[in-house]
């Protein structure tokens, strides 16, 4: 039986407290896997309450998470909210624009013409085996389009039906206050951590509208699990200068305080900087990633875990003493 999670408004739409972030069920992510392993993935995810999924048509090639997201769902899908992305996976025949922000291991090239947008989503639909998505993400504003122009397209695709709810990711607070006054916007994608912090102005310009806020990569790439100590060849962590040898060394030397933080309130270092999230703001949900069921219910059981305001205290003071060495994946914070 799937559990049921507390629930979060992104905007108009409800969610569980905590999703499922899919894109390292993607070969050349954190190495190789095989799509049965991440269908069982995301299965463990629904069971455990992570009905919320996020994918991309850039995660993985061709369109592979997608997919992998339809495949896992299949039978299932009024129990999914589905949210995916836009943007990264340029059609041919599209001019490939450079950003002005992008991963240490590539240059990110991205397309938001308006004119491409209908067919991202009959892709993506496709894909995902399914006639509408919940929640439509603009995977990074395009530097040579507008944003506003980006987002009157994705409005068309509600009045047609194939969307229900609208998001932006990897924005300024101005990108999304512009996105805002085009079409009312659920959520906010950006990067959060507890060694990563979040744009103050962002976070406030997504309480002034109303808008959810989604930060990916809430455990630091697993670095928050405490259970990274060395990376495999084919990792693309490996091109993020936090996870050199030498850095990775010394950012878990200095974490280790947040194992007796975890262990002294009886919970894992996952949960602890999950529930923390969750704390910061009612409107926040944390999309964390995992291969493993056993570690998927665990992250999505945070959910249901309270701090103290005296707890909160103590880790933020814990966490005032912290500095990360290196950089993390996406170089410039938008």
């Amino acid at each position: 039986m799937t559990k049921t999670l507390p629930t979060r408004s992104l905007g108009q739409l409800d969610v569980p407290a905590i999703g499922f972030g899919a894109m390292v069920l993607s070969p050349g992510m954190y190495g190789e896997i095989d799509d049965d392993r991440g269908v069982a993935a995301i299965r463990a995810a629904i069971e455990a309450g992570g009905t919320f999924l996020d994918t991309s048509d850039a995660y993985g090639d061709d369109g592979h998470n997608e997919r992998l997201v339809g495949r896992a769902i299949r039978g299932r899908r009024d129990e999914i909210t589905l949210a995916t992305k836009f943007g990264l996976a340029v059609p041919e025949g599209a001019e490939a624009h450079p950003l002005q922000v992008g991963f240490a291991f590539e240059e990110l090239l991205v397309n938001a013409e308006p004119k491409y947008i209908k067919g991202y989503a009959e892709s993506s639909l496709r894909n995902l085996g399914t006639d509408v998505i919940d929640l439509y993400y603009l995977h990074f504003p395009d530097p040579q389009v507008p944003i506003e122009d980006s987002v009157g397209a994705m409005a068309e695709l509600v009045a047609d039906g194939k969307v229900r709810h609208l998001g932006v990711s990897n924005v300024t607070p101005q990108e999304l206050r512009r996105a805002h006054g085009v079409h009312p916007i659920a959520a906010v994608q950006t990067e959060w951590s507890m060694w990563r912090p979040v744009d103050p102005e962002l976070l406030e310009a997504a309480r002034e509208l109303g808008v959810g806020v989604v930060p990916w990569s809430p455990l630091g790439a697993g670095f928050l699990t405490g259970t990274v100590e060395r990376l495999g060849a084919d990792d693309f962590r490996n091109n993020a200068p936090r996870f050199d040898a030498d850095s990775l060394a010394a950012n878990n030397a200095s974490y280790a305080a947040l194992q007796t933080l975890a262990a002294d309130l009886g919970i894992t270092r996952s949960q602890l900087a999950l529930a923390w999230l969750l704390h910061q703001d009612a409107a926040v949900v944390p999309i964390p990633s995992s291969r493993t069921p056993a570690h998927i219910e665990e992250n999505l059981a945070a959910a249901e875990i309270t701090l103290h305001p005296d707890t909160l205290a103590r880790i933020d003071a814990v966490l005032a003493r912290l500095e990360p060495v290196g950089a993390t994946l996406l170089q410039d914070a938008r």
